[in-house]
């Protein structure tokens, strides 16, 4: 047993001392028979097409097990709402929330970065529903995370969703894109 697969099962089996949400996502990640790996990128973590989840080692070895495992919490949920809603501000925003949530439940804080809890603080009031709000909260989601995290490329809304309103004359706005 590698080194890396040591700490990914000592993570998994910390999951269901966690609370509801660690529970939640342990049993969907056996039920959805996830492979998680450990792999260099540019995020701290992020699903696959193929149903998978990869935890950048930067971001994770070496750290409190708490923040790695919001990061599972977070990639779980993503799973759970599928490539059409994750791939949206709207999708990214839901999994932001039930991240520093869990992480908050944790801890007691959203980060140990003072400057950090202001932002996730203002994301945690933001609705998933309203476009002025995913608005702002791709952009705070940029300054938290830095100019690489392309939340930018995303749009607001589930692409369907946003075709169904342009179609109907409700055209998002320049500032939109």
């Amino acid at each position: 047993m590698t080194r890396e697969s040591s700490w990914l099962d000592g993570l998994l089996a910390r999951l269901p001392s966690t609370g509801e949400a660690g529970e939640a996502a342990l049993r969907a990640l056996r039920e959805r028979r996830v492979r998680i790996r450990v792999r260099r990128q540019s995020s701290g973590a992020r699903w696959t097409l193929f149903g998978n989840i990869e935890l950048n080692p930067m971001y994770v070895e070496g750290r409190e097990d708490a923040y790695a495992l919001s990061l599972l919490v977070h990639e779980v949920h993503h799973l759970k709402q599928g490539w059409h809603l994750a791939l949206s501000v709207q999708g990214e925003l839901e999994a932001w929330q039930i991240q520093f949530a869990y992480l908050k439940s944790l801890t007691g804080a959203y980060s140990s970065h003072p400057q950090h809890n202001a932002v996730i603080a203002e994301l945690m009031s933001l609705s998933p529903s309203d476009r002025g709000h995913l608005r702002r909260a791709r952009a705070l989601m940029q300054q938290f995370a830095g100019k690489k995290y392309r939340i930018d490329l995303l749009p607001l809304f589930p692409l369907a969703a946003e075709i169904r309103n342009w179609a109907k004359g409700k055209a998002p706005t320049t500032d939109d894109k």
